[in-house]
């Protein structure tokens, strides 16, 4: 069984920061695209940061550029989120995604990953 296993998230103060975590087991994503997602109520899936099976690779939404920062560890099957200078707009769930393809671009659509995790809550007070 495929499983996406978020950590990290909790409540911080605005300015603070968190790594969050997401272990993938069932199967190797080490070739795969990765990526952290996050959605507003009534709002479209917003990818916060994805990267290419290298973590070379990698793209951010705008609102997230010069804060936060992915990286894989394919080794352990891992990839994290580095998030610092924290807003309260970034309070969200945070959830982790794999495409099931090797070799993808991390300028995929949210439809184009197979799958994904529970979530991890951040809260980001004032």
């Amino acid at each position: 069984q495929v499983q996406l296993v978020e950590s990290g998230g909790g409540l911080v103060q605005a300015g603070g920061s968190l790594r969050l975590s997401c272990v993938a087991s069932g199967r190797t994503f080490s070739w795969s695209v990765m990526g952290w997602f996050r959605q507003a109520p009534g709002k479209e899936w917003e990818i916060v940061a994805a990267t290419d099976w290298s973590g070379i690779t990698t793209r951010y939404a705008d609102s997230v550029k010069g804060r936060f920062t992915i990286s894989r560890e394919n080794a352990e099957s891992t990839v994290y989120l580095q998030m610092n200078s924290l807003k309260p707009e970034d309070t969200n769930v945070y959830y982790c995604a794999a495409q099931s393809r090797p070799y993808g671009n991390p300028w995929i659509a949210p439809h184009e990953y197979d799958y994904w995790g529970q979530g991890t809550q951040v809260t980001v007070s004032s």
